[in-house]
């Protein structure tokens, strides 16, 4: 078997398309995925994931690259938080969606700089992601300390309780957010979205299906909403897709 045919098979076994990602850091995942679990041929890990719970969603998991973190590059949050603040001037009712959003720190992140800007905003988040045990934890809203080196002694006083060695998302923020399983390669869209927030995912796929993806994320926009990506992900041919750049990393529906 070769990794085409795996990656068919995961199709059909788990309606993730992984054609869609560039095949050379992705193969290099799942063999570094197997070689820890001992198995050496992708028939025999096929197997292993047919029967084993385990270690399929530890598959599941690193496939998915479900690596986050509260205000992931702090600067750019709150340069991000300074855009809002001109955009909410005229729009009090704000529809965001956080793609991608692994574990919750994304979408409460957002929610927190919110409630900082001003109390009046009402902002509906709609947070996806396409792994939904990841979600199932995204709901709970408790983090480790180890998940929480970005959040300032303010925001942990404001926004979360700490239960032993557990930090919880304080329940209006928590009231913000809304999740839902969604692949951004395989799913419809919604849209009339005043922000959309992908991060540090994009540049895992082919430059097919990051056009593909951007134009959607477009289309998903109002005019005038804004599109926040990754630190590694600028996106050069932005005109391409009727965006204008506001800053490196925010670009504007016109």
């Amino acid at each position: 078997m070769d990794f085409t045919e795996f990656h068919n098979w995961v199709y059909k076994q788990f309606n993730i398309n992984l054609n869609a990602y560039k095949p050379e850091q992705l193969n290099r995942r799942i063999g570094s995925l197997m070689s820890r679990t001992g198995i050496t041929s992708l028939e025999e890990y096929k197997k292993v994931l047919s029967v084993d719970k385990e270690q399929r969603e530890k598959f599941l998991d690193f496939i998915t690259i479900n690596v986050t973190e509260f205000f992931r590059n702090p600067e750019l949050f709150f340069e991000l938080q300074g855009v809002l603040k001109d955009y909410s001037k005229s729009n009090l009712n704000l529809k965001i969606w956080s793609a991608a959003c692994s574990i919750g720190c994304e979408p409460y992140s957002i929610a927190m700089l919110i409630r900082e800007i001003a109390p009046g905003i009402r902002a509906n988040i709609l947070a996806t992601d396409i792994d939904s045990n990841i979600l199932k934890r995204a709901e709970k809203g408790e983090y480790l300390p180890i998940e929480m080196k970005n959040v300032s002694g303010f925001f942990q006083s404001k926004y979360f309780t700490k239960v032993n060695d557990r930090f919880l998302i304080d329940n209006k923020i928590k009231s913000m957010v809304t999740f839902k399983k969604h692949d951004l390669i395989l799913d419809s869209y919604e849209n009339g979205f005043d922000l959309i927030v992908c991060r540090n995912v994009i540049i895992y796929f082919k430059n097919e299906v990051k056009k593909e993806i951007f134009k959607n994320f477009s289309n998903s926009l109002k005019k005038g909403g804004l599109l926040f990506v990754g630190a590694t992900e600028s996106i050069y041919n932005y005109k391409e897709f009727n965006l204008e750049k506001v800053s490196t990393f925010i670009y504007k529906r016109v």
